[in-house]
């Protein structure tokens, strides 16, 4: 289609090449600036530069231009494209706009060179040799071949010079594009993996979409694992750092459940990944309530520090063995919904029927204590509701690797 495409754009430009006022006017563009202005333009109107380099072929080839005022509009048009990157990277992360800012950097830098080159080139050969008539000597009669191999050495060339300046790029727009509101977002709920502009290649936002959900579930297991440090320290000096991870899976709850509805009405989406992103609302859910418990333990505490009370020494090692337990757990069950493993399920299955039955374990032994006078009823309480809490703590993570069977 691209080659019936050129050999229609050059019949239907033969008739206009013909009109002396067109060659005129478009002979009388010779300056090489002018010429890349001109296609860095058309080329941002247009959005392509796979376009704007095969108007200007099917133009060199009915002659409507030579191959010079050819190759300086198609170096035009590697600026031009840039345009496409700029008006993706807008709704995009820092790391984004950055990317389309070196994109820029990189075309606007290989036209200098090339410039540059052909200004010396020029001198030195008193303008007897340009670039059109090294490319045309190389290709003889076939202007669309000397136009589109310029095109292609142009970019390798770029790259070769560019490329050893990678990190003093990245250090270059780091500065235009500073870290600052990087860090001022970061402190604000957010999507680490998945935005919007994903929705354009389906496939690759459905294995976004997972690394999020991995990603909420580690954040879920963090704030479980604060909750425990704290009710059995009863230091809070992290409290702050748990209330944000708190707001942060409250936000990823509602934000990937929007992101993965309007995902999922895409056409482009495949049967199997239509099963996983069914999966995902409940996910979601499970893993938010993980969070909702971690509060719970918060809570508890609190009303310890507020009694002026804490949890045995017994009470207190039984809480790291939970602890253990479920970290046991969360590593499985990540291996299994990560890698759709069969066998890290089962083994999963295996240390959610312990922490069943050790949590159950967790009552009886304070049962005991209670009995014995070492602990008070308003401890106890406290104890067993959490107890309770890691025993459906584990639940929800079960129910995460569980969707691999309905994948």
């Amino acid at each position: 289609m691209l080659f019936v495409g050129l050999s229609m754009m050059s019949s239907s430009m033969s008739d206009f090449a013909a009109l002396d006022s067109v060659k005129m006017f478009l002979a009388q563009i010779g300056n090489p600036i002018l010429l890349v202005v001109i296609g860095a333009i058309l080329t941002a109107i247009i959005q392509s530069s796979s376009v704007m380099t095969s108007i200007a072929i099917a133009m060199v080839v009915t002659g409507l231009i030579n191959l010079d005022q050819g190759i300086f509009l198609t170096m035009g048009s590697n600026i031009g494209s840039c345009v496409v990157a700029i008006i993706a990277s807008i709704s995009g992360s820092k790391n984004a706009k950055r990317t389309a800012l070196i994109h820029l950097i990189f075309n606007i830098s290989g036209v200098v060179l090339f410039l540059v080159a052909e200004g010396i080139i020029s001198l030195a050969t008193k303008g007897n040799i340009t670039y059109g008539t090294m490319f045309a000597s190389l290709f003889p009669s076939a202007p669309q071949t000397q136009l589109a191999m310029f095109h292609t050495v142009f970019n390798v060339i770029t790259v070769l010079a560019i490329m050893p300046l990678t990190n003093s790029l990245v250090k270059l727009v780091t500065k235009i594009i500073p870290e600052k509101e990087d860090a001022e977002k970061a402190n604000q709920p957010h999507l680490y993996y998945i935005d919007y502009n994903m929705l354009k290649t389906p496939p690759i936002a459905v294995e976004q979409t997972k690394k999020e959900i991995i990603n909420m579930a580690k954040i879920a297991k963090d704030n479980f694992d604060l909750s425990l440090d704290i009710i059995t320290t009863l230091d809070f000096s992290e409290i702050d750092t748990f209330r944000k991870n708190e707001e942060e899976l409250n936000y990823l709850n509602q934000s990937i459940v929007d992101f993965t509805t309007r995902l999922s009405n895409l056409r482009q989406i495949n049967s199997e990944d239509h099963r996983y992103l069914a999966t995902t609302y409940r996910t979601v859910r499970d893993l938010e309530r993980i969070g909702d418990y971690a509060e719970n333990i918060i809570e508890y505490a609190e009303s310890l520090r507020d009694l002026g009370m804490k949890f045995s020494n017994e009470a207190i090692h039984e809480i790291q063995v939970s602890k253990n337990l479920i970290s046991r757990l969360y590593s499985l069950i990540i291996k299994a919904y990560s890698d759709k493993d069969n066998d890290a399920l089962e083994s999963a299955f295996i240390v959610e029927d312990s922490i069943d039955d050790f949590t159950k374990g967790m009552e009886e032994k304070h049962i005991c204590r209670l009995s014995d006078g070492l602990c008070s009823a308003a401890v106890g309480a406290q104890y067993l509701s959490l107890s309770s809490n890691v025993e459906r703590i584990a639940d929800h993570f079960i129910n995460v690797a569980k969707t691999i069977k309905e994948i």
